[in-house]
């Protein structure tokens, strides 16, 4: 259809719109039709000449906890479905995996090598990830082929630490513990390939400036993390000519000195793919800080979490997709993730010895009877994760009067389009979107609301 009294030409561009109030999640639009424009409402342009990052992709964290609420549901094929098919469903392209046990656990914490002063790894095992975590991975790759996986540890063994459990301490400053670690790494990424599954990179540490001593934990400095990269895991892996990528300190915005002093030591970044980054504390431009002055090491979006805290529909919608689902990429990011998959109806499972977040909010809450119910996270990972394809790469786009957006251009060439109408008054704004072919769309945004639109 035409809008207005402007031409229409050849050629259209769909949208899927989600609102604050809820009356539109992720429904697709009536097709918007090409426009000889005519100067109307905030102009967006789409320049494709003007490139960035490529994306890896879009989505969240495969904890204990959202493994077991999904292998145990009664919808699990559906939810799988929902979840990561690109078709029936989001199309998540990009999960994050606890290397062993994390804040949020369903069963008794454990790493993979819990048979102390086993220096060689003999004992290594990955047998209890195939209790839930393994079979929910395969089914999602069977649906979703192209998933990537980020694999991280919340702790090394017990043994392995100044604390002697998992929760606190930290590596011991002993190179042959150091060195067991780092094979530690080496030895987790085949395991999974025999599997079926490749793990595409992997963090150093979650959260090393996070000592808390309720769950498992491990602080790591700098100079400490830097040190491990360096002489131990960079080298193993390089000499077992292992492509899979070193990614840095994992935690949040308000510290850029921690990448910055790693990276700036040749011998360290050498080994090193990228920096990844937590939403919890900072400002949102950080990664495009740190992007600044290392414009050869990628930045990776790797964990935020929604929870009883924040609960308005609306307001989460706007957050998120300010902060996160624009800011992120529009900061270098090539991943957007957040935290738990999915979680049931108390914010669980969790077992009794195992602290960690008790209100934190899945993507999806599993009810444990059966049902789900998808959350204003589910809506924001799918807004982009069912449109931006890997490979895709961002382009420019431009901003302007509580018109937020982001672009990319997947490798078929159509042009995928975020939007975000910030106006705090939830007022109508009517957007036209200039695509670099000489041919204009116009769309009479919604306050409150987001958008993505396909040219």
């Amino acid at each position: 259809m035409c809008i207005g009294k402007t031409a229409c030409l050849s050629g259209s561009m769909r949208g899927w719109l989600t609102t604050g109030d809820q009356r539109n999640l992720l429904r697709q639009l009536p097709r918007i039709y090409a426009s000889t424009g005519g100067g109307r409402g905030v102009h967006i342009n789409i320049d494709r000449t003007r490139r960035y990052q490529t994306m890896e992709g879009f989505g969240a964290a495969l904890t204990s906890s959202a493994a077991y609420v999904i292998h145990n549901s009664p919808e699990y094929d559906e939810i799988v479905n929902e979840l990561f098919s690109p078709y029936a469903g989001i199309g998540i392209s990009y999960i994050r995996l606890p290397m062993g046990a994390s804040d949020i656990q369903a069963e008794a914490p454990y790493t993979y090598a819990d048979t102390a002063w086993d220096f060689n790894l003999d004992h290594f095992s990955i047998d209890k990830d195939r209790h839930f975590i393994i079979p929910v991975i395969k089914k999602a790759l069977r649906v979703n082929p192209s998933l990537k996986i980020m694999g991280t540890p919340w702790t090394a063994p017990a043994w392995m630490k100044t604390s002697n459990r998992l929760q606190g301490g930290q590596l011991k400053r002993d190179a042959n513990i150091n060195d067991a670690y780092a094979k530690y790494f080496l030895k987790f990424i085949p395991e999974y390939q025999r599997e079926g599954i490749n793990i595409a990179a992997v963090t150093v540490q979650n959260e090393p400036l996070n000592g808390n001593d309720q769950y498992p934990t491990m602080e790591m400095s700098w100079q400490q993390e830097s040190e491990f990269v360096k002489h131990h895991l960079g080298p193993v892996f390089r000499s077992n000519n292992n492509k899979t990528k070193i990614l840095l300190y994992d935690h949040n915005w308000d510290n850029t000195d921690y990448a910055n002093n790693i990276l700036d030591d040749h011998d360290t970044s050498q080994y090193v793919s990228g920096v990844a980054w937590h939403c919890y504390g900072g400002d949102k431009n950080t990664p495009l800080q740190v992007h600044n002055r290392h414009p050869t090491v990628d930045m990776y979006f790797s964990e935020c979490s929604g929870g009883t805290w924040a609960s308005d529909f609306s307001g989460n919608l706007m957050w998120n997709a300010e902060t996160l689902f624009i800011a992120q990429p529009r900061g270098w990011t090539k991943t957007v993730l957040l935290w738990n998959l999915a979680l049931d109806e108390n914010h669980g499972p969790h077992v009794q010895t195992n602290g960690g977040c008790k209100t934190c909010r899945g993507a999806l809450t599993v009810q444990s009877r059966g049902g789900y119910t998808k959350e204003v996270e589910f809506y924001l990972i799918g807004h982009l994760s069912k449109f931006v394809k890997p490979g895709a790469v961002r382009i420019d786009s431009n901003t302007g009067q509580n018109i937020n957006t982001v672009a990319f251009q997947n490798s078929d060439g159509s042009v995928a389009v975020l939007m975000q109408n910030s106006d705090s008054n939830s007022k109508d704004v009517t957007v036209q979107v200039d695509n670099d072919n000489s041919r204009s769309y116009i769309y009479n945004m919604p306050g409150h609301a987001i958008a993505t639109f396909l040219l």
